[in-house]
């Protein structure tokens, strides 16, 4: 017969993980407190949660809300980076912080949405460009034919306009 005390974290770990965009498994096993106070510094500072939840909670939290791809993530002595706004945070975040910390921490996979991501699927995901940046190249891109448009149609007028020039200035010569 499961605690009142559990089952209400079980009710808070679900209402964590059904609210997150992105979800984000990693090992942290062997790292000092130090290291772990800077990891979560910096998740922080990027909008993203870590946390280390037990997890037969998670396993059961993920069941009752429907999530049973979270189970598939979690290995072991495992924390979690939360994000709740750009699915991209969370794995740009953690890995910046490995690659900037040299952090022995493993990153075992991630959730997106219900699609489960490997360890090499969230590398990937880190390195791919924030939605502003590719708002503002789809934009450029958009942009361009746009552009290239105006000068066409505003070919000919100017072609005109020279040589309407050129004849007043020949013309006042003489």
């Amino acid at each position: 017969m499961p605690t009142k005390l559990k089952t209400e974290k079980v009710k808070s770990i679900g209402t964590l993980l059904n609210d997150a965009t992105c979800i984000v498994s990693a090992d942290y096993s062997g790292e000092s407190v130090d290291t772990m106070t800077e990891l979560r510094r910096a998740l922080r500072v990027k909008g993203v949660n870590f946390k280390v939840i037990k997890n037969s909670l998670t396993y059961i939290a993920a069941d009752e809300i429907g999530k049973p791809g979270i189970k598939e993530i979690i290995q072991g002595q495992t924390g979690l980076a939360i994000g709740f706004e750009d699915p991209l945070d969370p794995a740009k975040a953690i890995c910046e912080f490995i690659d900037k910390s040299g952090a022995n921490i493993t990153i075992h996979g991630g959730l997106l949405g219900d699609q489960i991501l490997s360890a090499d699927d969230v590398q990937k995901l880190a390195k791919l460009p924030s939605k502003a940046q590719l708002i503002s190249q789809l934009m450029s891109q958009l942009q361009g034919p746009i552009t290239s448009l105006v000068y066409v149609l505003n070919g000919p007028i100017s072609s005109l306009a020279r040589v309407l020039q050129r004849k007043i200035e020949s013309s006042s010569e003489t």
